[in-house]
């Protein structure tokens, strides 16, 4: 018998997939801006984060998931990537986006003032459960992911790998990103062993998202 293939995409049973959907049934809000880590919100509830570069469809993958389009606002202006922006979700989350990275021409001090920001947010936040790192699935993990994947390591945050776009790759060309993304994860202690494919146009994932996040304790 064949060994078990490492980082497995996520299944999840019915009982599962309605948990998910009762909790993001719940109302959703969002709630602050952060810059600074004093202005974050009370650590009193559980808390997941998203990271992402710069158009792997973040904004869009959040608000597929909360139902809500104009919830997680896009951009592609480097000066807003110094926010991390709080959600809540019902009375027991926080969704929390972070900025999004790998932005070329963004000033070397928002990029400075950016990363040590996120360095204190993933090692001072007691109530943070998981993060969930976003892959294009047409490309895999490139070098610019590479830094945040070692970030979560040194911080010790558990992140699971979520796929976007996996309705944009050819059925021919799964299996080899397949392959490379388990090969880049297989470096890194911190990431948890299954990984999401989703795509925010087609509802693929959406559910089993959802599903992963409600069974968060």
């Amino acid at each position: 018998m064949s060994a078990p293939l490492p980082f497995p995409l996520v299944e999840v049973t019915p009982e599962q997939e309605e948990a998910g959907r009762l909790l993001f049934a719940g109302e959703t809000d969002f709630l602050k801006g952060v810059v600074a880590m004093n202005g974050l919100p009370p650590d009193d509830r559980l808390e997941v984060c998203f990271a992402g570069r710069s158009n792997v469809g973040k904004s869009t993958l959040i608000n597929a998931l909360t139902g809500r389009k104009g919830l997680a606002r896009a951009s592609n202006t480097p000066g807003r990537t110094q926010e991390i922006n709080f959600f809540t979700l019902a009375q027991s989350h926080y969704l929390v986006d972070l900025p999004g990275y790998g932005y070329a021409n963004a000033p070397l001090a928002v990029v400075e003032k950016w990363q040590r920001l996120l360095k204190q947010y993933l090692s001072g936040r007691a109530n943070l459960r998981r993060a969930f790192v976003l892959i294009d699935a047409r490309h895999g993990i490139k070098s610019v992911d590479e830094e945040i994947l070692k970030l979560l390591d040194t911080s010790a945050v558990t992140f699971q790998c979520v796929l976007t776009k996996a309705d944009k790759v050819k059925a021919a060309e799964r299996g080899k990103i397949l392959d490379q993304v388990r090969a880049k994860l297989a470096k890194h202690p911190a990431a948890f062993p299954e990984i999401i494919q989703t795509s925010s146009e087609k509802g693929d994932g959406i559910a089993t998202l959802r599903a992963v996040i409600a069974g968060l304790v």
